[in-house]
């Protein structure tokens, strides 16, 4: 098993930290900038553990590909993406497929997305919160948050 202290002794191998990262994503921490930024090396962290898109470096965290799979693996990560892949349908959408939690840092236009909410409050009925005002008048969504959370009624306007 691959330890962090091997991956600092190794933190310039490209082989060394690809193989480090197919064990254990969260070891792309402590390579060296350069292979932080390695797209390949990247999608095999962030496929091992979603929550290794927190250490990729800046272009990669705004890299659709890498923040997709990342948020596949564990939806919160999105926060550490840009404003506009937080616009993204497709990356939201799964997100909160895997978390409902997602929803909180989602666009203004996606909590206005019904498919969006619907996906959010069937495992976290409380994100409701965030959902859009006219959504939160939608019987639907009430139901569906409800019956995942009873005291999800505060949010709803029914």
């Amino acid at each position: 098993m691959i330890e962090k202290e091997d991956v600092l002794k190794n933190s310039g191998d490209r082989n060394f930290i690809l193989q480090a990262v197919k064990e254990n994503g969260l070891l792309i921490e402590f390579a060296d900038e350069e292979l932080r930024n390695d797209k390949e090396i990247a999608l095999q962290a962030v496929n091992q553990d979603g929550g290794a898109l927190e250490f990729l470096s800046n272009d990669l965290k705004a890299d659709r590909e890498v923040v997709l799979a990342a948020v596949k693996n564990k939806g919160w990560v999105i926060c550490y993406t840009n404003d506009k892949l937080k616009d993204d349908r497709e990356i939201i959408l799964e997100g909160v497929k895997v978390t409902g939690q997602v929803l909180y840092y989602a666009s203004e236009r996606l909590r206005d997305d019904k498919e969006v909410v619907i996906e959010s409050v069937k495992n976290k009925g409380l994100i409701a919160k965030y959902a859009s005002k006219r959504l939160r008048q939608d019987k639907e969504i009430a139901e569906i948050a409800i019956q995942q959370d009873s005291r999800a009624k505060s949010y709803f306007y029914l």
